[in-house]
């Protein structure tokens, strides 16, 4: 049996899963937590990794890897290869108005212009979790380590270069899906926009230049051999990958479906074989691990959202479920509109949450819960529909992710989304992801190995759009 292994190197935590190359069979994992925050030193991202590693059995016997990882993280490298400061995550919103300037200054000051703009550049318009906007804060905030940037890497470029060795700043190594979160990659063309890059530095076309940007790889082109000290025998390093474009890849999805994830934050994202560049700004043009589209929309906002209402009602979250699925569809007329940090989608990072329709007879405990849960569809639904106005279709969707726990998000799903909702089995899919990824560039085959899809529920209900119309008329009166 040749063995693979994945990594997801995920805000929270790294978890390592290693399965047989042919089927698809975990054999053993590990995991390891990661300090909270949203800026980190990458080494304690390293430490969790070899924890993992070594939870999971190690990777003597492993013959190939791959790692997975959270988007958009600035990690800021000098000329001998050592972090200039810690990374900025991507749940990072200092750089919000950072954002703003550079649509502004791409539309010659006209808002809308510059969104169109960037779209049509990059498939993306500058929010603060964008890695661009984090340059421009750090060039506007920190301009003595922007002046020491040798070479730019996000959190899995960075971990792949130190499972390679860490050697020299030329091996640093990407994929399409991690380069199309920058802002100043184009995935439509392969090329990384320098003259982007040099805009967000203040920097001139020349110092851009100088700067090493990952190498894109293809798919099923390795990054390198491993280095030699982390197993007995030498591994083949995969290029990686966005961790939306790995659970697209763990989960088996193909052109046309849709996958819904709740976990720190929120992502419906599609498969697609052509770009779509949207040019409100809303779905984000990014790219798969499978050299095909995924156009994403991302909400800041997700499973916490369950987290806070549990803890204000002093229950586990089977508890809030219960009590959810206790109250009418509607809450009594209670309303939630969970920007509890600020949000993405819509665009706005100071945002604050509210509560709607108080009156004696809806606050109660189960209606509170209840309008937590739908809260969370809601806010993730609108995104839905911003594909179904692009015409990217939602006929079916696959959820995934920490709220996929919960029996009451499970539940009405498909009442918010008026169509059926598959919810496979838990699993570590992103790493899941990642390990297909490590066979299919060990294999060289046109197409990625046909491990067996997982065990899947699907749940339905009749459609009622009056949840979203209500939860919107909300959200426009919170923050008109």
């Amino acid at each position: 049996m040749t063995l693979v292994a994945g990594v997801d190197s995920s805000t929270q935590s790294c978890k390592v899963v290693i399965r047989d190359a042919d089927s698809g069979r975990p054999v053993r994992s590990g995991a390891a937590p990661h300090p909270p925050g949203t800026e980190i030193d990458p080494e304690y991202w390293w430490q969790a990794l070899q924890s993992a590693i070594q939870q999971a059995g190690g990777l003597d016997d492993v013959a190939a890897v791959s790692v997975g990882g959270q988007q958009h993280g600035l990690v800021c490298l000098d000329a001998r290869g050592a972090v200039i400061r810690p990374a900025l995550l991507w749940n990072d919103t200092r750089s919000a108005a950072a954002a703003r300037d550079l649509v502004h200054e791409m539309g010659d000051g006209d808002h809308d212009a510059g969104v169109r703009r960037w779209v049509d550049v990059v498939g993306t318009a500058p929010v603060a979790s964008l890695t661009i906007t984090k340059l421009r804060w750090l060039a506007d905030h920190e301009p003595a380590n922007a002046a020491r940037i040798a070479a730019i890497a996000l959190p899995h470029d960075w971990l792949t270069w130190r499972l390679r060795g860490a050697r020299s700043l030329d091996d640093l190594v990407t994929d399409r899906s991690e380069a199309s979160g920058t802002g100043y990659f184009d995935p439509v063309s392969g090329v990384y926009r320098r003259e982007l890059l040099a805009m967000a530095l203040r920097y001139s076309q020349t110092h851009a230049q100088g700067i090493v940007l990952p190498a894109v790889a293809a798919p099923t082109a390795a990054a390198g051999p491993s280095d030699p000290a982390l197993s007995r025998s030498e591994m083949i390093v995969g290029p990686g990958c966005g961790d939306n474009a790995g659970a697209a890849l763990g989960l088996g999805l193909h052109a046309g479906e849709v996958m819904l994830s709740l976990g720190t934050s929120g992502v419906i994202a599609a498969v697609t074989t052509t770009p779509v560049r949207d040019p409100s700004g809303t779905v984000a043009g990014f790219a798969d691990a499978t050299g095909r589209f995924l156009p994403l929309v991302c909400t800041l906002n997700a499973a916490r959202i369950l987290e806070a209402t549990a803890t204000v009602l002093g229950v586990d979250l089977d508890e809030l479920s219960a009590l959810a699925l206790a109250a009418a569809p509607g809450a009594g007329g209670l309303v939630q509109v969970p920007y509890l940090e600020g949000e993405r989608t819509p665009n706005l990072p100071h945002a604050t949450g509210s509560l709607y329709g108080m009156t004696m007879e809806s606050m109660t405990r189960e209606n509170i819960a209840r309008a937590a849960v739908e809260s969370l569809l809601c806010l993730t639904a609108a995104a839905a529909d911003v594909f179904r106005r692009g015409s990217v279709p939602v006929n079916r969707v696959t959820l995934t992710g920490g709220g996929a726990r919960s029996a009451a998000v499970c539940a009405i799903a498909p009442a918010v989304f008026g169509v059926p909702v598959d919810v496979p089995v838990p699993g570590e899919y992103v790493a899941a992801g990642a390990a297909r990824q490590a066979a299919w560039v060990m294999s060289s085959a046109p197409q990625p190995p046909a491990w067996p899809l997982a065990t899947t529920r699907t749940f339905s209900a009749d459609p009622s759009p009056e949840l979203l119309a209500r939860y919107q008329e909300a959200a426009a009166r919170s923050h008109p």
